[in-house]
């Protein structure tokens, strides 16, 4: 009974208007004919793929499930057939190497697609996502041999990719893992080991399935300094490509797991596995971060996903159900009751999942096309682009898991009792949002990285980077009485920001747990601020629209904007209170508060 729409009209606006995609694209050497008809063109062909093809196929994977018999995995039933018409249409080449026969897409187009597909699907949508991590890390760290054996086959989606890290006893701690890399004295090296948790590990929609595996050589130091990274192909492929033997590995069993029960999360066995190592001996852990990267921001898009599924169909229904009447009088006479949709609390439970849908839009674009501007920076500083990005991505990854899982929940209790029965979706949406604060590093993982090494390792300068562009922001729109509502809140913020980081960072010096004690509200809080800070310049974008025209688009842009300003930036109030309340209250010498 769910439905999904793409949002193409918001799409086009954080592109087109807000980032001014096509501007950067004229810039730059590679991408001029990159305008917005062909955008347009492209993200259409996508929508209805995702609208008529995958759509359908959402609450299929979840009530079927993947199934195992020996090793091998069949998926739902349509999924295959689904992989095979994507492959069809040239959807995996799209932002893949020319010279393997990719599209070379920027990734500020091709981010669009991964937000439809997984909208429309998540479950399905990682079995070719994954791929793009793999490509990438084959593409920066792999030899010439490597990039002609495994690339062409992986771009244009014949073969599927995965990233083979955690092992039972140690999941983010990558440091303690035990899967070995025996020399075989050809060039080539024997992998053994386990891995568990293995996203499209084994699956009947690819001729073959490429593992980028990390183990360890004889010899290596102990800890992340003895990581090596390894292509372990579940069929052995010749210098030509051509597929050989079947490669010693084998899918143990799948994961038993509380959502995204379309895609096969499995526990893969290395039994001496012929593997290709990639890059430097013991610096595996370096090359995977371009994996790792990469999976971070696709999981941002999840978050995006998951709230903007929410959103379209808490809507729908809340125009549709009618329960009770308003308090100030009827306002559906003609109907037993009125719409839910005019009570003012459910109304704020869906302004909460628009604001935070449409806030994950704008901060995964950007992102994305920041990516883009690290390889063609298009007469900016490519530099600045590699550090807005490296600051930005976990509280991309974190910041829209966390939101876009609040959204799915406030969906669930916009149906009612409805929304905890199966057929609705909603439920499905809540346990499939859930992994997303999960993989590809939780939030206190990205929460460590975001204000230990992001920003306190390097003294302040990201953070200073991106203070002082959403400080050019203001200053720019200060004389603007229209935005006074939205800059001056934000100003304070900023100045707060760096104040408070300051803070942490001299009680660091004293005491190192007061960075773990204060990170998770830490990167919550520059969440809020940098989503209010995209909010604002869309606030701006969109009043400035209706000085020439009377759109009700750019009207609600500005009123939503309002929302988030008013009723979800305040939430920073509380978030400074707690994450500078120090350690003292966490971890104490005097007082053990977990004795029996």
């Amino acid at each position: 009974m769910s439905h999904y729409q793409a949002p193409l009209r918001d799409i086009a606006f954080v592109q087109q208007e807000l980032l001014q995609v096509e501007q950067y694209f004229q810039a730059t050497d590679c991408w001029q004919e990159m305008n917005a008809e062909l955008m347009d063109a492209v993200l259409n062909e996508s929508a209805k793929f995702c609208e008529e093809v995958l759509a359908p196929l959402n609450a299929v994977g979840d009530s079927e499930g993947c199934q195992w018999y020996d090793g091998e995995v069949t998926t739902p039933t349509g999924f295959k057939e689904a992989y095979k018409q994507y492959v069809e249409g040239g959807w995996p080449a799209l932002e893949g190497d020319e010279a393997f026969g990719g599209q070379a897409f920027p990734k500020s187009i091709a981010i669009a697609v991964t937000e439809m597909s997984g909208t429309a699907n998540w479950a399905w949508s990682m079995y070719p996502g994954l791929s793009h991590g793999a490509c990438h890390t084959i593409s920066h760290h792999g030899s010439e041999e490597q990039k002609q054996q495994f690339m062409p086959k992986l771009v244009d989606g014949s073969w599927t990719g995965t990233m083979c890290l955690t092992e039972s006893h140690c999941g983010s701690d990558l440091g303690m893992l035990r899967t070995k890399a025996e020399p075989n004295g050809d060039g080539s090296y024997a992998i053994s080991g386990t891995k568990i948790f293995i996203s499209s590990g084994e699956h009947d929609m690819a001729e073959n399935i490429i593992h980028i595996v990390l183990a360890r050589l004889p010899g290596a130091p102990k800890g992340t300094k003895g990581i090596s990274l390894f292509i372990v192909p579940k069929f052995l492929v010749a210098s030509d490509g051509k597929l050989g033997e079947r490669n010693a590995l084998s899918c143990g069993s799948l994961e038993h797991k509380m959502g995204i029960h379309g895609n096969a999360t499995c526990v893969m066995n290395f039994d001496g596995a012929t593997g290709y190592l990639i890059g430097e001996e013991n610096r595996g852990l370096n090359a995977m971060f371009t994996f790792m990267n990469t999976a971070r921001i696709g999981t941002a898009a999840q978050g995006l996903a998951h709230a903007e599924w929410a959103y379209q169909n808490s809507l729908a229904y809340a125009r549709d159900r009618t329960q009770m009447r308003a308090l100030s009088g009827p306002k559906a006479p003609d109907k037993e009751a009125d719409p839910i949709i005019v009570h003012a609390d459910v109304r704020r439970m869906l302004m909460t999942q628009k604001v935070f849908a449409e806030g994950a839009r704008m901060l995964v674009y950007w992102v994305a096309q920041l990516s883009d501007q690290t390889v063609q920076p298009a007469g900016s500083d490519a530099d600045k682009a590699e550090e807005l990005l490296s600051l930005l991505t976990p509280i991309a990854k974190a910041f829209a898991t966390e939101t876009g899982f609040e959204a799915a929940n406030l969906g669930l209790q916009i149906f009612g009792g409805h929304g905890y029965i199966k057929e609705w979706g909603m439920e499905q949406n809540v346990r499939d949002s859930r992994i997303s604060m999960l993989y590809e590093g939780t939030t206190g993982i990205q929460s460590l990285d975001l204000l230990g090494r992001k920003i306190l390792l390097k003294a302040g300068e990201p953070l200073k980077l991106l203070i002082t562009e959403m400080s050019a922001f203001c200053k720019e729109q200060g004389d603007n009485p229209e935005m006074a509502q939205f800059i001056a809140p934000l100003e304070n913020l900023l100045k707060a920001w760096g104040d408070n980081t300051m803070k942490i960072g001299m009680a660091a010096m004293q005491n190192q747990d007061e960075v773990n004690a204060a990170c998770v509200d830490y990167l919550m809080y520059s969440g809020y601020i940098t989503y209010a800070y995209l909010w604002a310049k869309a606030a701006a974008v969109a009043q400035q629209k209706l000085n020439d025209s009377d759109d009700d688009f750019y009207r609600n842009k500005v009123y939503s904007a309002q929302f988030y300003f008013q009723r979800i930036l305040p939430r920073t109030a509380s978030l400074e209170q707690t994450m500078m309340s120090g350690v003292n209250n966490l971890i104490s010498e005097q007082v053990d508060p977990f004795a029996m």
